[in-house]
């Protein structure tokens, strides 16, 4: 690593430091807030005196690591891969990922053209289980693409699952999503994936804090999924048990103050539990895109009102309206009962009648009047039934 304090020093030790240090670590986050990239990566290098907050055994692995890193190499094998690094100060970094704090990531490894800042101004996260159920797929995708389809970019993990039908469900309707992953950008995981994570990279964007050929593990998704959270507006979650990481995701979303949603699934489904949960504390429940973009999108952007179809009855004046709901469902009734049953006096009942009449919802039949088959089905098609 070249010596120097210029922009070029400070990226190389944060590319340096990306290798050494474990995503999401604060205490290396506030050494590089006190005292600055620069100078602990020099010190990681040199086996300088040991920086505080850290154990003599603990300082010792990172020195190990640190002897290891080579940071140029790192950005040479990027480029080749088509990959740059991204780094806090840069043009293209998004600034809502320092409210991370000292947990934010030292840099970003991104694949793909588009620009990390502009698609994160305008990006929601779909997350949920890995082994969802074809409710929590068809829900995933249908609202990966409705996002997509208004404009919005779809964040999510890469994963089998809720993350890989949203991300589907995006690419599908044509639309922006970025996959976050929890290992280097340039080794697809899950392996099984690699096609739909390499047509995400040309079609938007693969971030990660690994550097290039680093793997995953158990610890690095979960750190992972703050950078989900901090990255975008607000989380949806759908489908996710007590213990899904994916609550993770949703729990960093509402430390850091943006919207959490969840989508409803079945009571008896312990796959749709985390959710519940969710739900029953400070997240909103969604159930489509306009849900979504309702609560995160600017001013305006309102879900349509949710109501059924409009009955040709809806269309009746109020007092026409109860003078046909007072008649009964068989046979005749005279012009005094329909006018007790609709409150209302005899002279306009009938007058309601004959105007029912003309509509072809009522028939006289001697001294009463009833029902058409018309209006029978309409009536009843109006009816809560339990």
């Amino acid at each position: 690593m070249r010596a120097g304090d210029g922009p070029e020093a400070e990226r190389l030790a944060r590319v340096l430091l990306a290798r050494v240090l474990e995503p999401g670590d604060e205490v290396g986050g506030r050494w590089v807030r006190e005292i600055g990239a620069p100078e602990v990566a020099r010190r990681l290098r040199e086996g300088g005196p040991r920086l505080f907050g850290v154990t003599d055994r603990r300082w010792a692995g990172l020195l190990a690591r640190a002897r290891q890193a080579e940071p140029e190499r790192d950005l040479a094998l990027a480029r080749d891969a088509g990959v740059r690094f991204v780094a806090p100060g840069d043009g293209e970094w998004p600034g809502q990922l320092d409210d991370l704090g000292d947990g934010r990531p030292c840099g970003l490894w991104v694949r793909g053209w588009p620009s990390l800042r502009m698609w994160a101004l305008r990006s929601v996260a779909v997350v949920g289980a890995r082994a969802c159920t074809e409710y929590g797929a068809h829900m995933a995708a249908t609202l990966g693409a409705g996002l997509a389809e208004r404009g919005w970019v779809v964040v999510s993990g890469g994963a089998y699952g809720v993350d890989g039908a949203a991300h589907r469900g995006a690419l599908g309707a044509g639309g922006a999503t970025v996959a976050v992953l929890a290992c280097g950008v340039d080794r697809p995981y899950p392996r099984g994936h690699t096609e739909l994570i390499t047509r995400i990279a040309e079609q938007g964007l693969v971030v990660g804090e690994l550097p290039p050929g680093d793997h995953p593990t158990p610890s690095r998704f979960v750190v992972r999924n703050r950078v989900i959270a901090a990255l975008t507006r607000g989380t949806v979650v759908v489908e996710a048990a007590h213990r899904s990481g994916s609550l993770v995701t949703a729990r960093a979303a509402q430390r850091l103050g943006r919207h959490t949603m969840g989508v409803p699934g079945p009571a008896t489904s312990g796959l749709s539990a985390g959710v519940h949960e969710l739900l029953r504390g400070d997240a909103v429940l969604v159930t489509d895109a306009a849900d979504v973009v309702e609560l995160v999108g600017d001013m305006g952007e309102l879900a349509p009102d949710r109501r059924g179809p409009v009955l040709p009855r809806d269309l009746l004046e109020p007092g026409a309206r109860r003078v046909l709901a007072a008649l009964p469902g068989r046979g005749a009734a005279p012009p005094g009962a329909i006018a007790r049953g609709a409150q209302t006096t005899q002279d306009d009942a009938i007058a309601r009648l004959y105007e029912l009449r003309s509509l072809g919802y009522v028939e006289r039949h001697g001294d009463g009047w009833k029902l058409t088959r018309q209006a029978m089905i309409s009536v009843r098609g109006g009816r809560s039934r339990c």
